[in-house]
């Protein structure tokens, strides 16, 4: 049987863990080394770091702190934040990180990602792409954390990235980020459909019912959340989580085909 990575989502800044509502408010959460702890107790199958202030501050994330998540985690782990050079993914990688996930140097120099998948290859580097519905319909694309509107349609940026070597998209819609109101179904599927490497839900998803349907419905192959695995429940109560084997019943393929 097929199951999707499940993958929590976790934002930094000031080397402490936050969690947004669409990209802003950000709310203190607690330790991120805490939390690896955490996740490793309860089996995650892998975790996302993404330092939220790292690219409007022109700067990398942090590699010391990435260091210290690399010794304390048994799980594999990805982290973005500011990588904007080969030289960046070269100390992000030596600290210990298998993925690095790129967002605004990759709609800013989309031949980066072809550069950086040859130096250290298509499983090593991720594409996050943020997205937000246009005022008068239609998705585009946001970098720099959501403050800067890029000329490129969500499907199309997605080939694009592909074709470039990228290993892995992650589709996140910023309108969406926080709120435990279920993914964005139709962006998800339209670039889960448009490309053949593996695509990872993110924002949105606020229960194992919505991860099901990023599933089923969407056919992502990772299903990734911030909220619904460092907060109780929809009152944002904290308390770090993650779903146990026989809670996540399947009943379709990552393609729809029955089992």
């Amino acid at each position: 049987m097929y199951r999707p990575r499940i993958i929590p989502v976790l934002l930094l800044k000031n080397r402490g863990l936050v969690k947004t509502v669409a990209f802003d408010k950000p709310k203190y959460i607690g330790d991120p080394i805490n939390a690896v702890r955490i996740f490793n107790e309860l089996r995650a199958d892998e975790l996302v770091f993404l330092d939220t202030e790292a690219t409007k501050e022109g700067r990398l994330i942090d590699p010391e702190l990435v260091r210290n998540i690399g010794e304390e985690a048994n799980m594999p782990f990805a982290v973005g934040g500011g990588i904007r050079s080969l030289e960046d993914i070269r100390k992000i990688t030596a600290a210990g990180a298998e993925k690095v996930v790129i967002c605004s140097a990759a709609v800013e120099r989309p031949e980066f990602i072809r550069e950086a998948s040859e130096e250290f290859g298509s499983s090593t580097i991720a594409v996050c792409i943020d997205v937000k519905k246009k005022f008068l319909g239609g998705m585009k694309i946001w970098s720099h954390g959501g403050i800067k509107a890029v000329n490129f349609a969500p499907v199309e940026f997605a080939k694009k990235m592909e074709e470039m070597g990228a290993g892995e998209i992650i589709i996140q819609s910023i309108e969406k980020d926080g709120t435990m109101s279920g993914y964005d179904l139709e962006l998800i599927k339209s670039i889960s459909e448009a490309v053949t490497i593996p695509v990872v839900a993110l924002g949105g998803a606020g229960s194992l019912e919505d991860l099901r349907l990023g599933f089923e419905k969407a056919f992502a192959n990772g299903l990734a959340a911030g909220s619904l695995f460092v907060f109780n429940d929809k009152n944002r109560g904290v308390l770090i989580n993650y779903p146990v084997r026989g809670d996540f019943p399947l009943r379709r393929g990552p393609r729809g085909e029955d089992f």
